[in-house]
């Protein structure tokens, strides 16, 4: 499985700005595609993440099959604006995409979201009920916790510590539990994610200070998920030592029209994990009546 995309990260990179509670902010985004049907896709919370080296395995299937695929970098990570978030982080992102999708004149878009963009896309769905199509979610989507694992995890904890120490010893020992076989990254991909992470301090630093103002940056949205009629595929690793797979099943439980997928020897990255099993099951699920 490759690692890349036939279209590259520079020539579909743009820039939005997008008012949030009165405040400017200026949110990079990829469109990849022309297609009548808008696949959002948002990438999780550690460090150095952008939607492009979450999904890059994951956009020209979409393309192929006639989507036009969106990727953007929530506000705080890769080329959007660094931000100190005291409040809702789920709720910010998802104000971040409402105003990108106003701004290109999408009225409703599927939306794909990894852990953080999980919850985000939930969010989004709860604001926003008539502007969603479908929901992807994968490892995350509610900020309730394990009834088995104790919080915060294995994998969060390495998450924390890599931001208040971004170093390639943090970040080897951080990826060592994100996936569930880390030696299919190279030391290639190491070193260009640490370079990624080291050229916006502000990003790490900011983060670290919303953390210390709102340690709850991902409210449990449990007691709201029957509120979302919108058709769901939640898709989990079974090994997941960030969000247990406890947590999936309570998405399940709690969304009227979900249904979930379980991906044996795979963690907290199954759209890189296992990307062409998980492609077939995305186009799939998109393309249902």
């Amino acid at each position: 499985m490759s690692v890349s995309s036939s279209y590259t990260e520079s020539s579909t990179g743009n820039f939005a700005e997008v008012a949030i509670d009165g405040v400017n902010l200026r949110i990079h985004y990829n469109s990849i595609g022309s297609g009548d049907e808008a696949v959002v896709m948002l990438h999780g919370s550690g460090p150095g993440a952008t939607g492009w080296a979450n999904f890059v395995r994951n956009i020209d299937p979409l393309v192929e099959v006639g989507h036009r695929v969106l990727l953007v970098d929530c506000p705080g990570w890769g080329k959007s604006e660094s931000v100190i978030c005291t409040g809702s982080r789920s709720e910010l992102n998802a104000a971040a995409v409402l105003g990108v999708l106003d701004q290109l004149g999408i009225a409703t878009a599927h939306i794909i979201g990894n852990s953080m963009g999980a919850h985000s896309a939930v969010a989004f769905a709860l604001a926003n009920p008539a502007r969603v199509g479908k929901l992807v979610l994968m490892g995350g989507g509610t900020g309730g916790p394990s009834q088995f694992v104790p919080m915060p995890t294995e994998g969060i904890k390495l998450l924390q510590g890599l931001y208040g120490e971004p170093t390639i010893e943090n970040l080897k020992r951080m990826m060592q539990v994100f996936v569930f076989d880390a030696s299919a990254l190279t030391e290639e991909q190491m070193t260009l994610r640490l370079e990624n992470m080291l050229s916006r301090c502000d990003h790490l630093e900011n983060f670290v200070k919303s953390t210390v103002a709102n340690p709850r940056q991902f409210p449990d949205q449990g007691s709201r998920l029957s509120e979302i009629k919108t058709p769901v595929l939640i898709i989990w690793g079974r090994d997941d030592r960030f969000v247990p797979m406890d947590v999936g099943l309570r998405l399940l439980a709690g969304l009227p029209m979900a249904e979930m997928h379980i991906f044996g020897r795979c963690g907290h990255w199954a759209q890189w994990e296992h990307a062409e099993a998980f492609n077939r099951l995305v186009k799939e699920f998109l393309s249902r009546n």
